[in-house]
């Protein structure tokens, strides 16, 4: 389907990606001046650009020293000059988010508007010693991954710069994941990088040069990270050097060991992702915006997720990228379990080929199936968390996770290409993922849709089901559904979608008529 074909399919999507385009523009232009932080964050986007715009929900945590109760809070859409901006609300003696005024402005515009609300507010007066008013307490170092939603600020004094930290933490295992992927070094080099990778992030002068494109970029300027990372508190510091230590052990350990068992496949997604979702609770808690979670949920949060170096999401990554990962030069390295292929074929790239698309996609559901089961750990990990930033930036990425694996689920399309969530309706849950309302209805509907997909002759049909219903009836006991605001497939046509179709319908008629003039 074209671009004209899904604008009209899908109508409600044309508003959040206009949005998502927009910030992208804006935040392009907003680089850092140091060089290790301009470094780190256009290296962000450019080695995992969904990342990047997730970890956008980190945005700084400005908060009173003298008081947590007492809170400026500015929340904007940002959409460039054209951004949905709701102005700043005095909240006195509460600490939330309020929603309620929605005003169209300029970035300049908002700028002084704070600037006149705090002059004159009675909460500046009896607070003026300890609120910092600075432009970057609305912008933020974070500004430069290229965030394509909305971003929360509480104008107050002090930063706590836990985005910042996530930000180091990708790229440090970033790096770490480049020397693994690389099939080129052999591995009696490989093993001992990989295990004392967390001694090297504390030396500037530490080089090896491995990967490709961007990757290769990473590698080769490495030390720019480094410096960011030694700029960190050393609460973060010990965070991100335990996980990468571990991380790294587990790596070096199946360097040479194949991905036999489902007991293999779950340990080793362990430690390339869930040990993500466990470094990242650590960030939280060590921020002091969250309690610490069990392990267990933050490995799962890891296991399920989709394009982050974590296990839902590791699995999700796995099962979609089965061509790209079959394909690779000089060598595959495949983490599909021997013990769940070896049912369908005798050899794992028999897949790719047409005459084998039944069993295919018969495997490809087991291990579907099989990420299922992560679900339900990660709907009560999200619905523990306090913060709101910190809540989109773990929520959003489990939606688009779930929707993934809906897509993927019964579809020979994974062997012949990559399966992904159109862009539209990926900023549709970013712009509308708020709240567990949202996350319980949004894992009701792609769990629908998966529902809807399952052939009663598939030979793990009835486990499919089972999961699909438990994480059905958790959605529905919550209580929440009727409350969500994001709906990913009912239709909520805008009407700032109506008038960009509008000017899209003029813009169309007039330029045939300038071009005969």
């Amino acid at each position: 389907m074209g671009m004209l074909g899904t604008v009209v399919a899908y109508p409600e999507e044309v508003y959040p990606l206009v949005k998502l385009k927009l910030a992208a523009d804006r935040i392009r232009r907003q680089i850092p001046a140091e060089p290790h932080w301009a470094f780190s964050y256009s290296m962000l986007q450019k080695v995992s650009r969904s990342f990047a715009l997730v970890i956008q929900q980190l945005g700084p945590q400005l908060r009173n020293a003298v008081s947590r109760e007492v809170v400026l809070s500015v929340i904007y859409k940002p959409a460039c000059d054209v951004g949905l901006i709701t102005l700043l609300k005095d909240v006195r003696m509460r600490n939330r988010w309020d929603h309620s005024s929605i005003e169209v402005m300029t970035w300049d515009i908002l700028w002084s508007s704070a600037q006149d609300i705090m002059k004159g507010s009675e909460l500046a007066q009896d607070y003026e010693a300890n609120i910092v008013l600075s432009k970057d307490c609305l912008f933020g170092y974070w500004t430069c991954f290229g965030n394509q939603s909305d971003q929360y600020v509480s104008i107050c004094s002090g930063i706590q710069t836990h985005g910042i930290s996530v930000c180091v933490f990708y790229l440090v295992l970033r790096a770490l994941d480049t020397v693994e992927d690389d099939t080129s070094i052999p591995s009696d080099i490989k093993v001992p990088i990989l295990q004392n990778f967390y001694r090297h992030i504390y030396d500037r002068e530490w080089h090896f040069s491995c990967g490709t494109k961007d990757y290769k970029v990473l590698m080769d300027k490495l030390h720019l990270v480094s410096t960011a990372f030694l700029e960190l508190e050393r609460s973060y510091q010990e965070a991100i050097e335990d996980i990468t230590k571990r991380m790294g052990a587990g790596m070096a350990k199946f360097i040479c060991k194949e991905v036999e068992t489902t007991d293999d496949y779950d340990e080793y997604c362990h430690y390339v992702a869930g040990l993500v979702g466990l470094g990242l609770s650590k960030l939280f808690h060590a921020s002091g915006s969250e309690e610490l979670a069990p392990d267990n949920l933050s490995n799962s949060m890891g296991l399920f997720l989709q394009n982050v170096t974590s296990s839902e999401m590791q699995k999700t990554n796995i099962i979609r990228d089965y061509l790209e990962d079959i394909n690779e030069i000089p060598k595959s390295r495949m983490f599909w379990p021997h013990q769940i292929w070896s049912k369908y074929a005798s050899k794992l790239e028999d897949f790719k080929y047409v005459e084998n698309s039944t069993k295919a996609v018969q495997c490809l559901n087991d291990l579907v199936t099989n990420a299922l089961i992560h679900a339900e750990d990660c709907l009560q990990y999200m619905s523990a968390l306090k913060d709101l930033s910190i809540f989109r930036f773990a929520a959003i990425p489990q939606i688009m996770a779930i929707g993934t694996l809906a897509l993927c689920y019964n579809n020979v399309e994974v062997f012949r290409g990559v399966v992904k969530m159109r862009r539209g309706l990926t900023a549709k849950v970013i712009d509308q993922t708020y709240s567990m309302s949202d996350v319980y209805g949004a894992f009701y509907e792609f769990s629908s849709l998966l529902k809807s997909k399952i052939d009663n002759n598939d030979p793990n049909a009835s486990l499919t089901h089972k999961r699909v219903d438990a994480i059905q009836k958790t959605c529905i006991s919550s209580g929440l559904l009727s409350k969500r605001s994001l709906h990913v497939y009912e239709s909520k046509f805008h009407y700032v979608t109506l008038l960009i179709m509008v000017v899209f319908l003029l813009v169309a008629m007039l330029i045939p008529f300038g071009l005969h003039k």
